[in-house]
């Protein structure tokens, strides 16, 4: 089981490295922050530093639906239009990779399930 995310700058032509990264799960009062990470030279998350107890490594990301924050503001600086990035996204089946990527520039975002 395993969740994963790619940022591509594509203004730049290039990974985005050392963007912010947040994960979130769903739950009866709203999202519940679960995960975080920064981008490594290839614009990847692989792994995630867990955030107290919601997070297991050996078990998630278990069916149900999730939030991921990406902090574009920090990363574009005064050229972000959009401050913030936040895909939801629902995991049906346990045991499947899950891959999550964004394509980003100043003015623009498109993501999709990727593998």
């Amino acid at each position: 089981m395993s969740l994963s995310t790619h940022v591509l700058d594509t203004a730049a032509g290039r990974p985005a490295k050392d963007l912010f990264v947040r994960l979130s799960r769903r739950a009866a009062h709203g999202f519940v922050p679960v995960a975080e990470g920064r981008t490594d030279g290839d614009g990847r998350i692989r792994e995630w530093t867990p955030l107290g107890r919601e997070w297991d490594p050996a078990e998630d990301p278990r069916p149900g639906t999730y939030r991921l924050v990406f902090d574009t503001g920090a990363y574009l600086g005064n050229e972000a239009f959009f401050p913030e990035v936040s895909v939801v996204f629902a995991i049906r089946e346990a045991g499947e990779h899950y891959h999550v990527p964004l394509l980003l520039s100043p003015f623009a975002y498109s993501t999709y399930r990727g593998s």
